[in-house]
């Protein structure tokens, strides 16, 4: 008696169809274009996870530059001056700072203002 695939080439489909869970269309109901459909969206997801802290960095930079310029210094120069003073906060720590609590990032702006005129 020959064997045959079955109950693993079921089990192998299903866990496809599971991922593409919700897709529209061939994409969600027809094998060879739902594994194409998984392939490219893993394809992305591993893009994207790496352009998603490309895109908050950048986004953290803005933050920083405007809040910075209210006080009359650039975004270079601050952190310019942070590096001479040994204030070791990154741009997420900085940009929450000028966002939630302004008072904080005014004396930090500040003491980058000391530093730089020394």
């Amino acid at each position: 008696m020959r064997t045959t695939k079955g109950a693993a080439r079921n089990r192998a489909k299903n866990r496809l169809f599971k991922k593409a869970k919700g897709y529209r269309g061939g994409h969600g109901k027809l094998l060879r274009t739902v594994k194409e459909s998984i392939d490219r969206a893993g394809a992305y997801a591993y893009r994207d996870r790496r352009v998603r802290k490309r895109d908050f960095r950048q986004l953290w930079i803005i933050r920083i530059n405007a809040a910075s310029r209210e006080r009359g210094i650039r975004y270079a120069e601050l952190i310019h001056g942070l590096k001479k003073a040994n204030i070791e906060l990154d741009r997420k720590i900085l940009a929450d700072l000028a966002v939630t609590d302004p008072a904080a990032f005014d004396a930090i702006v500040d003491k980058v203002k000391e530093v730089l005129a020394a």
